[in-house]
This record gives C-alpha cells, structure tokens and sequence, in this order.
C-alpha cells in the first residue's frame, strides 16, 4: 500500500476496521505471523535468524481525529464532539464525510455577520460548530446519521511544492507506511510491527500490545507538530519540516532510553540519513504505554515533522517520510 491509499481510509479512534482490514491484507504476505489482538491491534511478526538478539517492536498507531455525532437540531443539523484533540478553530467550514456512506457534509458556524461583538472575541467550542449534510429536518438526519456516527475530514492526498504533500492523517499514516516498508526486509533479531488503536485517546492500544508482546525494545514511529512556519525564530522551532527524521529525547508521555538515543543519532550520522533533535518537550504517543507495560521495555520515538497537525489538512515533506524508514531499518540492521 502507498501512503495515498492509507490516507484515504478514514480510521478514527475506536473505528480502525477499514483500514485494519486493508493492512491485514498488505501486511499478510510480508510476515511469518499475523494476527489481531483484543484490543484491535493488527500484529505482525518476522522471526529473525539469531535468538540471542533483542526483540524489537515498531509500532504505528492506525487511528486519527475526527468526530462523532452526538445530536440533531429541529432543522436536520448534527450536532458534533470530537474524538481527539481537535482545535475548533481548524473545523469551521471545513469538508468532513459522514458514516459508512461517505455522506458529505460541511463543519458550520453562526455567520461572523450574526455574531454579537462578545462572540468575535471568543473561539467558538463544539458545542456551537455543527456538520450540515443538507438535511430536510430531524427526523431525516436521525435516518441518515444516528448519535454515535463517525465523521472524518475529506481531504484528499495530493502532492504539491517542493517534495510536500498535503492530506488528512498522515499523523501517524506516515507510521503504518512504513512500518510495511520495515516488513519488506530480512533481518537478524525478531521484529515486530505494531499498527495499533486508539492511541488519540489515550494510548489505548498500544497499552493492550506493550502487556502482550513485553518488547526488550519499543520504537515509535510518530507524526509530530513541525513548529517551522510563520514568523517563529529558529530557536524557537520544535522540529522543522525537509530536515529529516526527529528523533526525541523526551515528550509529556515518555523519556527515550538514552542508549537509544544516542544510537538512532549516531547511526543517523554514520549513514547519512538527514535527521534532527526534537527541541522542545511537546505532545505524547504510545512511547508512554511500551514503558510502562509490564516489565517495561526501552522505548525511542522517530518522528516525521507535520505542520498543521490534527487538522483536516496535515503537511509533510517525503524526504522526512524516507528519512524515518532509512533510520529504522538501518538500527534493525546494526543490532
């Protein structure tokens, strides 16, 4: 599968079928052993040739932002919460489709000309944005869009600049992409790729594979808020996007090993693969959850930079998309 056919199926928190059926598929002629744990995760495994190596996990988190329908208006309105941390400055008049049919609809808001001068001053919360599917009233849009519908940004995949591309959930499609270019290869130690649920509210998922799988090692394969655009200094900026994989000594839910650290930015070095430190302690994935499962295990998190994060529009550079796959299989090939 190529990064555009991941980013096309939506796969918001808690409804990952889709898509986990999708790399089930993908995933099955590349691996010695494929199964879905209870939590929904997709696990794939490739034995490896010498015991006496670690056992190592990559895991990627399937699911994405988006919302659900929590209500109906007389006049055929939805009434919305989202799943995720979504800023609702992002949602106002923005595309989403709605359920399994893909209905289309429009993310709305009182027009600025109705809006009391209070109401200028303030961001308007989700309880005041609504999806408008066109519905002739209630009844119709209780039919077509019942409490507890998923709706996700449409946005389509689409190339565009210098090497960027522009799309909906590449935090963390850019994860799973490569964790299917991970099992393409043939290595030592046994290796395990994690395409895991829930991680957008709360790390839910990889918590269930970190018990299950007691990794000796955890590699996180992230997408993570590029703080490089508008009049930001460049000592301010948290990672930038087109300087290559981000690799991150500490975020709000984990600290990298240091050993691991050390040795992703040497490796990173020694064979070229452009790369660069996370500078600022930001956000959180499911690094935290393979920490603290069971025994633990040693965690390390490689991030491709995204601007625009958690919105319907996310941005990447390939050349980052690469970077991350390059710094992966180069650690799996020196252990």
């Amino acid at each position: 599968m190529d990064l555009k056919q991941l980013t096309d199926i939506d796969a918001i928190s808690g409804n990952e079928g889709a898509l986990r059926k999708a790399i089930m598929e993908a995933a099955k002629p590349l691996c010695d052993e494929l199964y879905i744990d209870r939590s929904g995760n997709v696990i794939a495994t490739k034995h490896g040739t010498d015991d006496r190596l670690p056992h190592v996990v990559f895991s990627a988190h399937m699911d994405e932002i988006g919302f659900l329908i929590s209500g109906h208006t007389d006049d055929g309105l939805l009434r919305i919460m989202p799943v995720g941390g979504i800023d609702p400055r992002v949602a106002v008049s923005k595309w989403v489709r709605v359920g399994k049919d893909n209905i289309p609809g429009v993310i709305g808001a009182m027009a600025i000309h109705l809006q009391s001068p209070e109401d200028r001053q303030r961001v308007l919360g989700f309880d005041k944005l609504f999806i408008d599917i066109g519905a002739k009233d209630q009844k119709e849009a209780e039919r077509l869009c019942p409490v507890g519908t998923y709706a996700a940004f449409d946005t389509p995949y689409t190339p565009f600049g210098d090497g960027f591309v522009v799309s909906k959930a590449l935090d963390d499609r850019v994860g799973c992409f490569n964790l299917l270019r991970i099992l393409e290869g043939k290595y030592a130690a046994r290796v395990t790729c994690a395409f895991v649920t829930q991680e957008e509210v709360g790390l839910r998922g990889a918590r269930g594979a970190g018990y299950s799988l007691q990794p000796d090692i955890a590699v996180v394969l992230e997408g993570t808020a590029a703080n490089d655009v508008g009049d930001v200094p460049k000592r301010a900026r948290v990672c930038e996007a087109g300087q290559g994989v981000c690799v991150s000594f500490m975020d709000g839910a984990s600290m990298a090993d240091r050993g691991l650290y050390k040795t992703m930015l040497s490796l990173a070095t020694s064979e070229g693969i452009p790369h660069q430190v996370k500078r600022a302690v930001t956000g959180g994935n499911d690094a935290g959850a393979y920490q603290r499962a069971g025994m633990g295990a040693r965690t390390v998190v490689l991030s491709v930079p995204c601007r625009y994060i958690h919105s319907g529009a996310s941005v990447a550079k390939v050349s980052d998309i690469d970077a991350q796959f390059a710094l992966s299989q180069a650690f799996l090939n020196n252990l």
